[in-house]
C-alpha cells in the first residue's frame, strides 16, 4: 500500500458544461504566461524576490503579506503543472506494459471480420461523467456487440454521484449479473466510469475476485485531472471568476447530482484513494488513452449525443432527428489550453500520462480521438477507419488475452 506522506443528450446543461470549462481554461492559459515574470522555476528568483521584500518593508506583518501574495500568485500561475504524472514518479508502483502494437494487430484482425471476444463472459460498459444525459453513450457498443451474440449490459449509474458510492452501485451490479448468468464479467469503463470500476474493484476484492475477468479503462483520469482540480482548487481562477459556484450550481441544482463527482477526478482526492486502495495485483488490467486532434476537420465536426422524436402523421413509427452537438470543437479547445498550459497532451480532458494504470498493459494510439469520440459517434467518421465499437472490442480482446498471460504468471508461480 501507499504512503500517503510520500508523495450527453441535447440538453440544456451540457452546452453550459462546456462554456464554463472552456471560459476557465482560456483565463488560466493566459495567466500561465505570468510565469515568466514570477520566476518560479529558479531559485535564485525566490531569494531576489525575498531580498525586495525585506529591503523595502521593515515590518514583519507587511513582509508575511506580501510573501504570502506572490505565493499565491505562484500557486495560482503554476496551477496543477506539479501534479501532472504524479502516479509514474510514486516509487513502489507496478511498471506498465505497451501492448499498442497487439492491439493495433487485434484492431486489424476485427476490420477483416475476425472477432474473438468469448461468449462466456458477460461485458459491463461503465458510463462516464454527465452520462446519464446522453442517451447514445455507448448505445452502438452495446448493439455491435449483441449482433454477435454477446450479452452486454450498460451499467445504470448516476453518473453524477462520487466515486465510493458508484463503487458500491457497481459491485451489486457485476453480483446481479454473475448470480443471473453464472458467467464471470469484463468491465470496460470510460472517462468517471473507469474510475468508478476501479473503486468497486479495490474497495471491494474479497467479495468480487471469483466474479471479475479483468477490466479495461478508457481516457479515465486515473491519476486525476488538471480539468477538475484546476477549476475546484483553492487558489485557483476558479476563485476569482466564481466558476466552482457555477459548477456547483450546474451539478447540485441544474442537473441534480452531487458535487462530489466532479471533487473526486482531482488529484488531491485521487492521491487520497489510491493511496488507500490500490487494485489487486492479480486484476488484469488494460488502459487506453489518446491525444484529440486539432485540425479544422475534427473542429467542424459534430457529435451524435441522442434522438429528437418528431411526431407522426400516419400510422407508421415517429421520424427520427439526429441531436448533434459540437464536442470535436471543445475537446479540440481543451486540448490545445493544456498544451499550451502545461505543455502535456490529452483528448482535451485527460492527460495521456494521468490515464496511464500502474501494472496494466496500456494502449497508446497513435490516431487522434478526443475524450467524446469513444461514445459518442461523429457525422464524419471516416468509414475506412474503426469507429469506437470496435476499437471497445479490440481492448476488450487485449484483456482477454492479458487475463490468459496473467493466470499462466500466478499458476507458475504456484507450483
Amino acid at each position: 500500500m501507499m504512503d500517503p506522506g510520500r508523495a450527453q443528450g441535447g440538453e440544456s446543461s451540457s452546452p453550459l458544461f462546456w462554456n464554463l470549462l472552456l471560459g476557465n481554461l482560456s483565463i488560466l492559459c493566459y495567466v500561465s504566461r505570468i510565469d515568466e515574470i514570477t520566476g518560479d522555476s529558479a531559485g535564485s528568483s525566490s531569494a531576489n524576490t525575498d531580498a525586495l521584500v525585506v529591503s523595502n518593508y521593515t515590518g514583519s506583518n507587511g513582509i508575511s503579506m506580501f510573501q504570502s501574495l506572490i505565493q499565491r500568485a505562484r500557486r495560482t500561475v503554476r496551477g496543477s503543472a506539479g501534479d501532472i504524472g504524479w502516479l509514474q514518479r510514486y516509487p513502489g508502483l507496478p511498471p506498465v506494459e505497451d501492448g499498442t502494437e497487439k492491439f493495433m494487430k487485434i484492431l486489424d484482425d476485427i476490420r477483416h471480420g475476425i472477432h474473438k471476444l468469448p461468449k462466456s463472459v458477460v461485458y459491463l460498459l461503465v458510463p462516464g461523467l454527465f452520462s446519464n444525459h446522453g442517451p447514445m453513450y455507448f448505445v452502438n457498443t452495446k448493439t455491435s456487440f449483441s449482433k454477435m451474440g454477446l450479452t452486454c449490459h450498460i451499467a445504470k449509474i448516476h453518473s453524477e454521484a462520487s466515486v465510493e458510492k458508484n463503487a458500491r452501485e457497481i459491485k451489486e451490479y457485476i453480483e446481479e449479473i454473475y448470480w443471473g448468468a453464472k458467467k464471470r464479467v469484463l468491465i470496460l469503463g470510460h472517462s468517471k466510469g473507469g474510475i468508478d470500476s476501479a473503486a468497486a474493484l479495490s474497495l471491494y476484492w474479497p467479495e468480487l475476485k471469483d466474479k471479475v475477468a479483468g477490466l479495461a479503462i478508457a481516457q479515465s483520469p486515473y491519476g486525476g485531472t488538471p480539468v477538475a482540480s484546476d477549476i475546484l482548487r483553492e487558489g485557483q481562477l476558479g476563485d476569482y471568476v466564481s466558476l466552482r459556484k457555477l459548477m456547483e450550481i450546474l451539478i447540485c441544482k441544474v442537473i441534480k447530482g452531487d458535487m462530489r463527482a466532479l471533487e473526486d477526478l482531482t488529484y488531491e482526492r485521487r492521491k487520497e484513494f489510491l493511496t488507500k486502495h490500490e487494485l489487486p495485483r492479480e486484476l488484469p488490467v488494460v488502459s487506453f488513452h489518446t491525444e484529440a486532434g486539432i485540425t479544422p476537420a475534427v473542429i467542424a465536426s459534430l457529435s451524435h449525443v441522442a434522438h429528437a422524436e418528431l411526431p407522426s402523421f400516419s400510422a407508421g413509427q415517429p421520424a427520427k432527428l439526429p441531436v448533434v452537438m459540437p464536442l470535436g470543437a471543445a475537446m479540440a479547445a481543451c486540448a490545445r489550453l493544456l498544451e499550451v498550459r502545461y505543455g502535456e497532451k490529452s483528448d482535451g480532458l485527460v492527460t495521456r500520462r494521468d490515464a496511464e494504470v500502474p501494472g496494466s498493459v496500456v494502449v497508446r494510439p497513435t490516431r487522434k480521438l478526443d475524450h467524446a469520440w469513444m461514445v459518442y459517434s461523429t457525422l464524419s467518421d471516416n468509414p475506412s477507419e474503426a469507429d469506437a465499437s470496435k476499437v471497445c472490442e479490440a481492448l476488450l480482446t487485449l484483456l482477454v488475452e492479458v487475463g490468459e498471460d496473467k493466470r499462466q504468471e500466478f499458476a507458475a508461480k504456484d507450483e
